[in-house]
């Protein structure tokens, strides 16, 4: 019996139904496709299809509708898409927003994958995929055609469907002798790569084909595992914090074995990322003189830009000193005698600057998060949390009602569970809080879970959760106070773990215009070093550098950022403060991706929280409306408008 090609669209139901389709539509396009006076001369349009809509936010009152084309020049394919004027109807977004989007002439030789997602109720959409990571925003069509995209697109390059995702269509493939190579050695979980420092562009963090392993488990255990997860979970939902070091191990197995492929004459041996370091333990430590890193050498005359923003100065200009943290009695003087907060403006700027003493963070955090409003009184405060305690027990009944039998046909239910179980044995246990078997904090973090996952049941569970949840609840000694205070936390970070990976793409993408802003030389080594997607930063932004400090600073950091004093995106501010503080170490030893990875990952520990919240703060100054303007509006964690429309999750299961 015949078996289709592996990698070739003609086993695809969507290609084979699509082949009489495909031909029409392309042939009632014939007239459009001769001649057109908006593309240059000796281009021909082969694919044109309006009211494709990008969603730069949750809410629907925000999408951009625009038109797609694919043009024909020479032996060139490209691939446009132009935002409609004037068809919003949104103030927010205005004609300068939506040129943020626009898709201007994009060679199929830089691109690397596209995939396609078909929900069972909505729409189709795509997300394509650069060769350097990075991904524009999923295009959704509101009127079909998917499959003539496609179609029309194998008609003039090379296309191939991947081997490890049936939904995701490989372009120009025949350009990567690495994939071959790592498919002849039959690497389990082989991510498939235009080139090796490229990875994660399919699979990117918040696939989850890889899941969270502990630091001495081995490598072949860890594909086991991937192996195994695989046909018991929906990979693209089980996003792992870690992933990108697992990418780093394929990168560097994969060029170990297949050195021949590349130009580097030096090989880092021995790369065994710090996984699961606990708080407390002991940190590679970074200076001129001596690295715990085993970098190549690099020789005296190699030359480092200078800085453009004179970033050992700016902060002396623009960051203002930390002062101490805000206390007992001084918070007094910011309440009425009923208990409202008389100047929230005062107190939010006094907590961005000094920071809480712990002993406050129990009633502070619950308005910087939300669940309180500033002008609220104590009776109504006291009346509200009566309430929500209530509704949190309703909730968690749901869960806790579901019997054995139920619970075998309840395959959503089951998978969850077991990644909660899983995780929460192993986040913080450092902490004495959290320490020791049995320990009744352990099972609070998992019911918290459990019952937002019934809560959220769109967005349900993803790794990462529990180590954003673990300092709320370690604050708020309160279940239901904890749980609450997390839902308001998710309302701002839960497009981190969107499944189509919108929210971390656009924060990917806005830190990478504000490098290119605030350091044009090192976002220009960046892109000379296949470092543009910035995966190197993909957990400071996901967990909010929780792993690269110490506790306490963890929880500093967290009510700064919280504040939004400055900017709702202060972090991204933070991650350009620390690369910009390292430049000339990154830069002047020549980093690639595998090395820089690694060198942030081992930065844990190692960074200057205070010194960096006032670098953070001058960037965000000195970069002024060019820097908002960098970043594309409904970019996480922008808060949630109370009258839009929002999509609880871009994915399959919703749109």
């Amino acid at each position: 019996m015949h078996e289709p090609e592996l990698h070739d669209l003609s086993d695809d139901a969507d290609y084979a139904a699509s082949i009489q389709q495909g031909s029409a539509s392309i042939s009632q396009n014939e007239s459009r496709r001769q001649s057109t006076s908006n593309e240059p001369e000796g281009a021909e349009i082969v694919y044109t299809k309006d009211n494709v809509t990008i969603h730069p936010t949750q809410y629907a009152s925000e999408r951009i509708s625009g038109r797609l084309k694919l043009i024909k020049q020479g032996n060139a394919l490209f691939m446009t898409w132009i935002p409609y004027k004037g068809q919003t109807s949104n103030a927010r977004l205005s004609e300068k927003d939506k040129n943020l989007y626009t898709i201007r002439a994009v060679p199929f030789t830089d691109i690397r994958s596209i995939r396609r997602h078909t929900p069972t109720l909505g729409w189709q959409y795509i997300i394509v995929v650069m060769s350097s990571g990075l991904a524009f925003p999923p295009l959704y069509f509101y009127n079909g055609g998917v499959r003539e995209f496609l179609v029309t697109i194998k008609q003039h390059v090379s296309l191939v469907r991947s081997a490890e995702d049936a939904n995701v269509f490989l372009v120009n493939d025949f350009q990567s002798p690495l994939q071959r190579t790592l498919s002849s050695l039959e690497l389990p979980r082989a991510v498939p790569v235009a080139n090796v420092s490229s990875i994660a562009a399919d699979h990117s963090p918040s696939s989850a084909d890889i899941e969270r392993s502990e630091s001495d488990k081995s490598s072949a255990s860890f594909h086991q595992n991937s192996r195994q997860r695989q046909k018991n979970h929906d990979p693209a939902r089980d996003l792992s914090i870690q992933v990108l070091e697992k990418f780093s191990l394929v990168t560097r197995f994969a060029r170990e074995t297949t050195s021949q492929l590349f130009r580097e004459s030096h090989l880092i041996d021995g790369f065994n990322p710090n996984e699961g370091k606990k708080h407390g333990q002991s940190s590679a430590s970074y200076n001129h003189s001596q690295s715990a890193i085993d970098y190549p050498k690099v020789h005296d005359e190699v030359s480092v830009p200078s800085d453009p923003v004179e970033f050992d100065k700016i902060s002396l200009v623009w960051g203002k000193p930390r002062q101490s943290p805000l206390g007992q009695q001084e918070w007094a003087t910011f309440l009425d005698a009923e208990g409202r907060v008389m100047d929230s403006k005062a107190l939010i700027k006094r907590i961005f600057y000094g920071g809480l003493e712990h002993n406050l963070r129990k009633e502070v955090w619950t308005f910087l998060l939300g669940y309180h409003a500033y002008d609220s009184t104590y009776a109504e405060r006291d009346y509200l949390m009566s309430v929500k305690k209530t509704e949190y027990d309703t909730i968690k009944k749901q869960w806790q009602s579901i019997s054995p039998e139920q619970a075998k046909r309840f395959t959503k239910f089951r998978e969850r569970k077991g990644l909660i179980d899983k995780d929460v044995v192993r986040t913080d246990r450092s902490l004495l809080f959290y320490d020791g078997d049995d320990n009744p904090n352990v099972y609070l973090l998992r019911d918290i879970l459990l019952t937002y996952s019934f809560y959220n049941f769109d967005l349900g569970y993803c790794q990462g959760m529990s180590d954003l949840l673990s300092p709320i609840l370690y604050v708020m000694r309160d279940e239901s106070k904890s749980f609450w205070c997390f839902v308001s936390l998710m309302e701002r970070l839960g497009p981190n773990f969107n499944r189509d990976q919108s929210g971390m793409h656009s924060q990917l993408f806005a830190l990478s215009k504000l490098v290119e802003l605030l350091d044009l030389p090192l976002h220009d080594y960046f892109k000379q070093n296949d470092c543009l997607n910035y995966f190197f930063c993909f957990r400071w932004i996901l967990i909010q550098f929780k792993r690269e400090f110490e506790y306490d600073k963890t929880l500093l950091l967290w009510e700064v950022l919280w504040t939004h004093y400055l900017s709702e995106h202060l972090h991204l501010y933070v991650c350009v403060a620390i690369l910009k503080r390292y430049r000339n170490k990154i830069m002047g030893e020549q980093m690639d991706f595998d090395t820089l990875l690694k060198f942030i990952n081992e930065l844990s520990g190692q960074i200057d929280l205070d010194a960096t919240l006032r670098e953070a703060e001058a960037l965000c100054i000195c970069a002024g409306e060019n820097g908002e303007a960098s970043i594309p509006p409904g970019t996480p964690p922008s808060l949630p408008l109370e009258d839009a429309s929002v999509y609880p999750q871009l994915d399959d299961d919703v749109l």
